[in-house]
């Protein structure tokens, strides 16, 4: 069964950090590119920081040198991190794992809440 479970998320200040974890459990996921997107209330979800299948990583020009995303392919969950590091407020937004060219009317996880405060 496919299953995204996205967790970590919380309530930090500004300059903070705060290490977001995915569990993708089906063995397909460890075939594809996957990725970390955020989307705020009333704008389109975007992806901020992808990996491929082999370990190279892409980050959005607004994330890129605060956010590192890393896979964990060992075991039977195919586990996503993403660490993220001097946090702004504008980075506030539930963040959401899957596959790197989802689509919206793809399944989706529930997400996890992240609010910095200023």
């Amino acid at each position: 069964q496919v299953q995204l479970v996205e967790s970590g998320g919380g309530l930090v200040q500004d300059g903070g950090s705060l290490r977001l974890s995915c569990a993708a459990s089906g063995n397909i996921y460890r075939l594809y590119d996957m990725g970390w997107f955020r989307q705020t209330p009333g704008k389109q979800r975007e992806l901020v920081a992808a990996i491929t299948s082999d370990g190279t990583e892409d980050y959005a020009d607004s994330v890129e040198g605060r956010f590192t995303l890393t896979r964990d392919n060992a075991n039977a969950k195919n586990t996503l991190y993403l660490q993220m590091n001097s946090l702004k407020p504008e980075d506030t937004a539930v963040y959401y794992c899957n596959r790197a060219r989802a689509k919206e009317l793809d399944y989706w996880g529930q997400g996890t809440q992240v609010t910095v405060s200023s």
